[in-house]
């Protein structure tokens, strides 16, 4: 497959991929919802735009799965030693994943103080992982890895600098939820506990999200 195609097949994607999130920040589909036959809202509309957000980013990565295995059949492709920390950083991500979980799991029950230890646990464990992730790059560029050296060594930096700046953004809703999560607030604030349950939720799905789609990444750069 000609690379040059492959690029400029990436270039496009890049592209797709921005318009498509401008069009995400507008929220339009809010102004319509999602309507069920009696007239009421079926499914939250955040739940709409994450999902039609992460159906964005997975064609990205796709697209940049496609490139790295093509790219790595060439003769000038030198596989990179797998920094050792990447391990531990995978494990910090796989708890990080479980805390929300069970902070989402809390939120439905009413448990409200195991809702917010899980949440900031969650978060803590989040950064942790992205501080490991640079602590990795410090480690690979002190090999003599840099993005210039080799196509491989690139690809390294360039998927998973991407992957951690969308957990970035993911710990900026985190920070939202945690803080309304620990504001006191009446038990019989229906509304806010709701939108809450909603925010939690969201958090979790995209961190599994992120969780699968870091082990697959691992899985390809580990083993080419």
């Amino acid at each position: 497959m000609d690379v040059n195609l492959l690029f400029t097949a990436l270039l496009a994607a890049v592209l797709v991929w921005f318009l498509l999130v401008r069009k995400l920040r507008a929220k339009s589909w809010i102004a319509k919802g999602v309507i069920s036959e009696d007239g009421l809202a079926a499914i939250p509309p955040q739940r709409v735009g994450l999902w039609v957000f992460l159906g964005v980013v997975t064609s990205l990565f796709m697209l940049f799965i496609i490139i790295y295995r093509e790219r790595s059949g060439f003769p000038d492709w030198r596989p990179l030693a797998d920094p050792r920390m990447l391990w531990f950083n995978t494990a910090l991500l796989v708890i990080a994943s479980v805390a929300l979980q069970r902070a989402r799991n809390a939120a439905e029950q009413g448990r409200l103080g195991a809702q917010r230890i899980n949440l900031t646990a969650a978060g803590i464990f989040t950064i942790g992982f992205l501080a490991g992730q640079t602590y990795a790059w410090r480690e690979v560029a002190a090999a003599g890895h840099f993005m210039a050296t080799n196509p491989a060594d690139a690809f390294f930096y360039l998927l998973t600098g991407l992957h951690g700046l969308h957990l970035l953004g993911g710990l900026y809703v985190w920070a939202k939820a945690t803080l309304n999560s620990w504001q006191e607030f009446e038990p019989d604030d229906v509304e806010r506990a709701a939108g809450l349950r909603v925010s939690v939720a969201l958090c979790s799905v995209y961190w599994h999200y992120l969780l699968l789609l870091w082990l697959v990444l691992f899985y390809m750069l580990s083993s080419s």
